[in-house]
């Protein structure tokens, strides 16, 4: 891509619901009776517990680079001095490799990749919030925290037996956050095909988890009430009526072939 010019965008809003407890970690803060362990990340406004973008858009970066098999070539965390806790992440190193992967144009690379690069990444995912349903329904519930209940861990020493408790806040299960809202911006026609690829990444979120302890059962989300709408660059404050209204994720998911035929109709 040689000039940069934003054809329209395409707006996914819809749901997130918590089918296990969930818990994205926040800031410890001071040590004092009766805080947890590994508290949960709050708006600091309303004391509300929320998902970040970052979380899920970094959830479903991971995951799709495992599916396609996008080579993990760039160190960002280096970890201890003898390497271990590193994080590696994928970053297109060329030109053609951009092209090979579309996590590349969808999620975008490090912007000092190289001077070849000279296109966006695509995607925007905004913080979700918790509903204000839920945020009801939790002020009238005997929780352990405010929206929050407290799980008690132990880890076993597998040699002496001995066990060290820990406590991890989750937000409990049931609990819906909305409004969630994907952008996807538009650069070339192509970019069309970027949809389907994003609703593969929010498969493979649902089919995993957001957070930590996923493996412990915490996590597992589901997406709902999703709808599609788009802005055009040529009539950008117009935005088009829902499309797909109402869905969770498998429904849209078995009309990726409609939402790209539909934004690919509205591009011409």
């Amino acid at each position: 891509m040689t000039n940069i010019t934003l054809l329209g965008r395409v707006l996914i809003t819809g749901e997130i619901e918590a089918r296990t407890g969930l818990h994205i970690g926040g800031s410890p803060g001071a040590l004092a009776i009766g805080n947890v362990d590994l508290p949960v990340i709050r708006d600091a406004r309303t004391n509300q517990p929320y998902i970040p973008g970052s979380s899920l858009k970094g959830k479903m970066r991971s995951l799709s680079e495992k599916l396609t098999g996008a080579p993990q070539n760039t160190t960002i965390h280096k970890g201890g001095p003898d390497g271990k806790g590193r994080v590696m992440l994928h970053t297109a190193q060329s030109a053609e490799e951009y092209a090979r992967y579309w996590v590349n144009p969808l999620f975008g690379i490090m912007s000092d990749a190289a001077d070849w690069l000279t296109a966006p990444g695509r995607l925007i995912v905004r913080d979700v919030p918790l509903s204000n349903a839920s945020r009801d329904e939790l002020l009238n519930v005997r929780t352990d925290q405010p929206f929050t209940e407290v799980k008690w861990e132990a880890a076993i020493d597998r040699v002496t037996s001995a066990a060290t408790p820990r406590q991890i806040e989750r937000v409990p299960a049931g609990a819906v956050f909305a409004p969630m809202e994907l952008v996807v911006s538009l650069y070339q026609r192509e970019d069309a095909a970027l949809l389907e690829h994003l609703i593969t990444a929010l498969q493979l979120v649902e089919d995993d988890y957001i957070g930590g302890q996923g493996s412990r059962g915490s996590g597992k989300v589901a997406f709902r009430a999703m709808s599609v709408s788009a802005r055009l660059g040529d009539n950008y404050t117009a935005q088009t009526d829902p499309q797909f209204s109402g869905l969770v994720l498998a429904d849209l998911s078995g009309k990726k072939a409609s939402l790209k035929a539909w934004v690919e109709g509205l591009l011409r």
